[in-house]
């Protein structure tokens, strides 16, 4: 087992990433754009490290200072819901060119047939009363 260890020991790479690199990590951090454990994981960095990182270079993220820290920044939220309403803008347009299609199918049957198929088949609107062969119930 102990030459198992030193030869993984001798294969790790050590890298070095430069101040600005750690300084530009950091603000995202602080922007919420990205998570330490995202962070860890994309780079392959050790949890600890990063935040020795934050520490380091953060200028509200300090040692024994507590911080109440949001699930999802302002930003990502917003940009979540205009995501989500383009979403159904795109579907209320599909519907919308459906609905209209429909109506052409109708109108061209109608003149096809001569006979107005939408007034045929057209539902009134309820009052929330039904009626019973012209008694009210």
């Amino acid at each position: 087992m102990g030459k198992e260890k030193s030869v993984k020991k001798a294969m790790r790479q050590h890298r070095f990433f430069s101040e600005e690199f750690k300084i530009q990590k950091v603000k995202e951090i602080e922007q919420n754009q990205i998570g330490i454990s995202e962070l860890s994981r994309l780079y392959n960095v050790s949890r600890s490290a990063v935040y020795k990182w934050v520490f380091k270079y953060s200028i509200h993220l300090k040692k024994g200072v507590n911080q109440v820290i949001e699930m999802e920044s302002e930003s990502r939220k917003t940009k979540k819901l205009q995501e989500r309403l383009a979403e159904l803008e795109r579907a209320v347009g599909q519907k919308q060119l459906k609905i209209d299609y429909l109506e052409k199918v109708i109108e061209f049957s109608s003149e096809e047939l001569g006979e107005d198929i939408k007034k045929k088949f057209d539902t009134e609107s309820s009052d929330g009363l039904m009626e019973k062969k012209g008694t009210t119930l």
